[in-house]
C-alpha cells in the first residue's frame, strides 16, 4: 500500500452539559446532528511512516490547508499548503499526492455522478516551487499521476487523456468516446455500482504505458427517470443500465504506448459474455495483471499480460461452485510473487502464490474470516489483516509472517477493531466500538499493539446521553432452523417481562452482509431508543446467507434469494412470539433495498405471523435490478425462472393481510422506482389496501434537506399506528 488513507468515526458530542434525569429522545435531535457521529479528517499517511497529512477547513477564512502532523505525538509540523497562498482558487475540496510526493492534486467544483462517480476541475501544485497549474478547463474524471509525476492522465466526455506537466501538452489518447455508446478509462454503471471502481485505466510502473478498459454500450437497453426539479417542464435522465438477463456492455482491454502514442488492443483468450472486473500492473514495468470473469461470477482467470508483444498467459484459475467476490487484495511482492485473498478452502482467508501463479503456501486458516487485508511490510515480511477469530460479531487487528508463523494478536479490547496503518507499517490508528462504547481512536505499535497513545475518547458523548437513560444493545443468538444466529435486542428501558410488548424487526439478509455487531449506536439504533421509549422491542436476527460464518452459511441462497432468508425471519419472529414478553400479534418488520425485499416477502409469505411492513426502496422482483449483483447470486432469468419468481414480492401480493407501507424515492437509479410502481399496480388489481409515499428526485437513499425527518416520522407515526 502507497499511501494509508482513513475516514474515521469520531462521535464528538457538542457539549457535555448534563439534562434532567430520563429526558426524551425525539426524531428532532437525532437528525439535526444532536448525536451526529462528526468525521475526522481523511488521513494520508507520508512516506516516511512517522507523518501523515490532514486536509483541514477553515470556514470562517474560507480557506483550505494540507497540514502536516506527527504520529507519535498528534501534533502539527507544518502546513505543506494552503490555499490562502493561492491567487487562482479560494479552497478546494480534496487532494491526492503523487507517488514521489513532489505534487498535488486539487480538486475543485465537484459534481457527483453515480455512487462512486464524480468530475471536477482539477489543479497541480508544485511543492517545491510552490505554483499551482489548471490541469483542464473541463470537468473531468479520476486524473491520475504517472509514477514519475511528469504526466496526468484523466477522462473527459469518455475520452482518455494525458496531461504533460513541464511543456502543458495534452494528448488525446482515445477520439471514440460518446455518450451511452462508447466508454473509454471509466466504468459504466453497472461495473462502478457492482465492482466498486471507477478508473479503469491504470498507469505502469516506469509511465511508459497506460492500461484501460474500452466499454461499448451500444447494445445495452437504455433506462430513463423523470426528474421534477423546479423547472416548468420535467427533465430526462438517460443511461445504460442491464437487467437480470440483458446485454451487458462489451468490454476489451488495450495498452497505450506513450512514446509511439499507439493503442493496441489486447485477445485476451477465447471468451464469451465475460467481465473485466480489475486491471492492475505488476511489479514488472513490462506485465499487466488482468482479472476475467465469466458472466456467472463462478470462475475467474488471473492473466499476465506482457506489454513486449501484448501477449496474455493466464497464471491461475478459480472456480466456485457459487461465486467469487472481487476484491482489491491483490498485492504484488518485488519478485512478483503474490498475495491473493480466497474463500476457497470454506472460510475467506489469505494465500501467497509465486510469480508463475504456483501456490507457495496458504497464511491464514481456520473456521473464522479474514473480513480486511490491510497491507504486506516487506522489512518484516509481515501481513496485516482483520479478522472474526474472536467471533462473527466482533473484528481484531493482527499481524502474521508470510509463512503463516507468528501470528500476533495486535488489539485487546472485546468488539469491533480496525487498523489504518502508516505507510511504512511502523503504527497504526485502531478505531474500536462495542454495544457500550462509542468510537475510541488510539496509536499503537504495528511491531506489537502496544499502545503510543490515545487519540480520541467518547466521554462527552455518554456523558450527554446519560440524560436520556438509554436502553442497551443486547447482543445474543437464536436457534433458528438448526443454526445459531446472531441477534441484538433493545428493549424498553422500563421493561418488565410480565407485561407483553409488540416487536418490530429489523433485517438487511442481502448475501455477506452484516447487522448485528458488536458495536455502538448508529443513527437507526437512535430511533429504536425513540421507539422503546413507546414501548416497543426491537430485535435484529442475521439469517442464512449472511457473512463473516463461512462460506456454505452465505451460499446456501445461491440461485433462491429470498427463500432461506424470509423463512428464518418468519421463523425467529415465531420463536420470539413464543415469548412471555412479546405479543405475537403485534410483530412488525422493516428494512431497506434488498431489506425492503425482505420485508415485502415476509408480510406475505408470513402473512399469519407479521402484522405490519415497511419496505423502503425495495427491490420487488429481480428481474428489474441489474445483471451483476443478481446473476452472481440468481444466474439469469433464462436459466432460472422459478427462483426469480417465487420468491418475488410481486407475485404474492394476494396474500397480503397485515398492513404495509411502501417508500421509494422517484430519482432512484440503483433499485428503479419501476419496482415500487409494479408492486403498487399488483396491490391495486389484487384490491389490497396499503400506504405508499414517493419522495420526488430523491436517489437510493432518500435525504436531502428534511428529507430524512420526514420518512423517520412517516414510519414512526406508521408503526404507533398500525403496530
Amino acid at each position: 500500500m502507497k499511501f494509508s488513507k482513513i475516514l474515521v468515526g469520531l462521535l464528538i458530542a457538542a457539549t457535555s452539559t448534563i439534562y434532567a434525569q430520563d429526558k426524551e429522545i425525539s426524531l428532532e435531535e437525532i437528525y439535526d446532528g444532536t448525536f451526529r457521529q462528526e468525521r475526522l479528517q481523511s488521513l494520508q499517511s507520508l512516506d516516511n511512516g512517522k507523518e501523515y497529512l490532514v486536509l483541514n477547513r477553515d470556514r470562517d477564512a474560507n480557506t483550505t490547508s494540507i497540514d502536516v502532523y506527527s504520529y507519535k505525538t498528534g501534533e502539527k509540523l507544518r502546513s505543506l499548503l494552503n490555499s490562502e497562498d493561492l491567487s487562482e482558487i479560494s479552497g478546494f475540496q480534496g487532494f491526492e499526492l503523487s507517488e514521489n510526493e513532489d505534487k498535488i492534486l486539487l480538486s475543485t467544483e465537484m459534481e457527483q455522478i453515480y455512487r462512486h462517480s464524480s468530475r471536477g476541475i482539477y489543479y497541480i501544485y508544485d511543492v517545491e516551487d510552490k505554483t499551482l497549474t489548471k490541469l483542464s478547463d473541463n470537468k473531468v474524471q479520476e486524473p491520475t499521476f504517472s509514477p514519475d509525476a511528469s504526466k496526468v492522465a484523466y477522462v473527459f466526455e469518455n475520452n482518455i487523456y494525458t496531461y504533460d506537466i513541464p511543456t502543458g501538452e495534452e494528448t488525446q489518447v482515445t477520439i471514440d468516446g460518446e455518450k451511452n455508446t462508447i466508454i473509454n478509462g471509466v466504468t459504466d454503471w453497472v461495473y462502478e455500482e457492482e465492482f466498486a471502481f471507477v478508473r479503469a485505466f491504470d498507469w505502469n510502473k516506469t509511465g511508459t504505458h497506460l492500461a484501460y478498459l474500452k466499454f461499448d454500450e451500444t447494445e445495452v437497453p437504455e433506462f430513463s427517470m423523470d426528474m421534477f426539479g423546479q423547472d416548468l417542464y420535467p427533465s430526462q435522465q438517460v443511461f445504460k443500465y442491464p437487467k437480470a438477463g440483458e446485454i451487458n456492455s462489451e468490454v476489451s482491454l488495450y495498452l497505450y504506448e506513450l512514446a509511439a502514442e499507439e493503442s493496441e488492443k489486447v485477445e485476451l483468450g477465447d471468451y464469451e459474455d465475460f467481465y473485466i472486473p480489475r486491471i492492475k500492473w505488476t511489479q514488472d514495468p513490462e506485465i499487466l495483471s488482468v482479472q476475467v470473469l465469466n458472466r456467472h461470477q463462478n470462475d475467474l482467470d488471473l492473466i499476465f499480460v506482457d506489454a513486449e508483444d501484448n501477449e496474455a498467459e493466464v497464471v491461475m484459475n478459480e472456480t466456485d461452485e457459487a461465486y467469487i467476490d472481487i476484491t482489491n487484495n491483490l498485492t504484488f511482492l518485488e519478485n512478483n510473487s503474490f498475495i491473493w485473498t480466497s474463500e476457497k478452502d470454506g472460510w475467506n482467508h489469505i494465500y501467497l502464490y509465486d510469480e508463475d501463479g504456483e501456490l507457495e503456501n496458504q497464511v491464514t486458516e481456520g473456521n473464522w474470516e479474514v473480513t480486511s487485508y490491510y497491507g504486506y511490510d516487506k522489512d518484516s515480511k509481515k501481513i496485516f489483516y482483520q479478522s472474526t477469530e474472536n467471533g462473527s460479531v466482533n473484528r481484531d487487528v493482527y499481524s502474521i509472517k508470510i509463512n503463516g508463523k507468528n501470528k500476533t494478536r495486535l488489539t485487546e479490547k472485546e468488539g469491533t477493531n480496525s487498523a489504518d496503518f502508516s505507510a511504512d507499517y511502523t503504527y497504526f490508528i485502531n478505531s474500536y466500538t462495542s454495544t457500550e462504547t462509542p468510537y475510541e481512536f488510539t496509536l499503537h505499535s504495528a511491531k506489537n499493539g502496544k499502545l503510543v497513545r490515545k487519540i480520541k475518547d467518547n466521554s462527552a458523548l455518554l456523558e450527554k446521553e446519560a440524560a436520556y437513560n438509554f436502553a442497551s444493545k443486547d447482543l445474543t443468538t437464536i436457534n433458528i432452523n438448526g443454526n445459531e444466529l446472531n441477534m441484538s435486542m433493545i428493549k424498553p428501558n422500563d421493561f418488565d417481562e410480565t407485561k407483553e410488548y409488540p416487536l418490530l424487526m429489523f433485517q438487511y439478509s442481502g448475501p455477506g452482509s452484516q447487522s448485528v455487531s458488536n458495536s455502538y449506536f448508529g443513527t437507526n439504533d437512535y430511533w429504536y431508543q425513540l421507539l422503546a421509549n413507546e414501548g416497543y422491542i426491537i430485535a435484529t436476527v442475521d439469517g442464512r446467507g449472511t457473512g463473516f460464518k463461512g462460506a456454505d452459511f452465505k451460499k446456501v441462497t445461491q440461485n433462491e434469494l429470498g427463500k432461506y432468508e424470509v423463512e428464518d425471519q418468519i421463523a425467529a419472529a415465531q420463536k420470539l412470539g413464543a415469548r412471555d414478553y412479546i405479543d405475537e400479534n403485534r410483530i412488525g418488520i422493516w428494512g431497506w433495498s434488498y431489506g425492503g425485499f425482505m420485508s415485502s416477502n415476509a408480510i406475505l409469505k408470513g402473512n399469519d405471523t407479521f402484522s405490519m411492513a415497511i419496505a423502503v426502496a425495495p427491490v420487488i422482483s429481480w428481474r428489474f435490478y441489474d445483471t451483476i449483483y443478481t446473476e452472481r447470486y440468481m444466474t439469469t432469468p433464462q436459466e432460472n425462472p422459478s427462483g426469480y419468481d417465487e420468491n418475488s414480492p410481486i407475485n404474492h401480493v394476494e396474500k397480503l393481510k397485515g398492513d404495509y407501507l411502501l417508500i421509494h424515492g422517484g430519482g432512484d437509479d440503483n433499485v428503479h422506482l419501476q419496482n415500487t410502481m409494479r408492486m403498487v399496480e399488483a396491490l391495486v388489481q389484487a384490491n389490497k389496501q396499503f400506504d405508499w409515499a414517493i419522495y420526488p428526485d430523491r436517489n437510493h437513499g432518500i435525504y436531502g434537506g428534511n428529507t430524512r425527518l420526514h420518512l423517520y416520522t412517516m414510519m414512526t407515526e406508521f408503526i404507533k399506528e398500525k403496530l
